[in-house]
């Protein structure tokens, strides 16, 4: 039997002036989403601000739990399994990316686009969601439009997520393994 894996799709909502007015469009609570290869969170990338207080320049970031935008926001945070195949395609892919950082933007024109529902495509760049949909969909079978049309509300629909944490971010516990955090989850749903 082959290996299993699981990648963290984190959805967060940073409460800045930017992701309010995104709110208004989208009526989503959680309108930011990166990826993680492990449930340490250690590494976590996506596509946004490469200057926090700048919500117009952007590019390929690794973000952090506690810190800048990410300290006081909440999330979501949903694993899914993937094969050792695909697991490794989206890392290559991941690591690509960021070999090559310098050369990507952020797709601002991308979100005008897809607003209007416009499959736009852009080379070397992206915006948050088309990132880990794009990076997603090596799991065959997992994504069931273009990444260029693609919300994280849409991601967070997808039936093979499945939620492992919700809440402050800052307080995800970074050291804890997968069956810790899901009890949490369960108390923090009960309370």
């Amino acid at each position: 039997m082959a290996c299993e894996k699981k990648v963290y799709i984190i959805f967060t909502d940073t409460g800045t002036l930017f992701t309010r007015l995104i709110k208004l469009y989208t009526k989503q609570s959680y309108n930011h989403v990166s990826i993680s290869f492990g449930n340490n969170l250690k590494e976590i990338y996506s596509f946004g601000r490469l200057n926090p207080s700048n919500p117009f320049v952007g590019g390929f970031i690794r973000e952090r739990i506690n810190v800048g935008l990410f300290e006081k926001a909440k999330c979501k945070i949903y694993s899914c399994t993937v094969s050792e195949l695909e697991y490794e395609k989206m890392r290559n892919k991941v690591s690509q990316i960021k070999s090559r950082k310098d050369m990507y933007k952020y797709n601002l024109f991308g979100l005008f686009a897809i607003i209007l529902n416009l499959n736009f495509s852009r080379n070397n760049a992206f915006f948050c969601s088309q990132f880990v949909a794009t990076i997603l969909k090596e799991k065959i079978g997992l994504l069931n439009k273009s990444p260029n049309l693609i919300k994280p509300g849409d991601l967070m629909k997808l039936k093979d997520l499945r939620l492992v944490y919700q809440g402050n971010l800052s307080l995800y516990p970074i050291e804890s393994n997968e069956a810790l955090i899901e009890n949490n989850l369960a108390l923090n749903i009960k309370a």
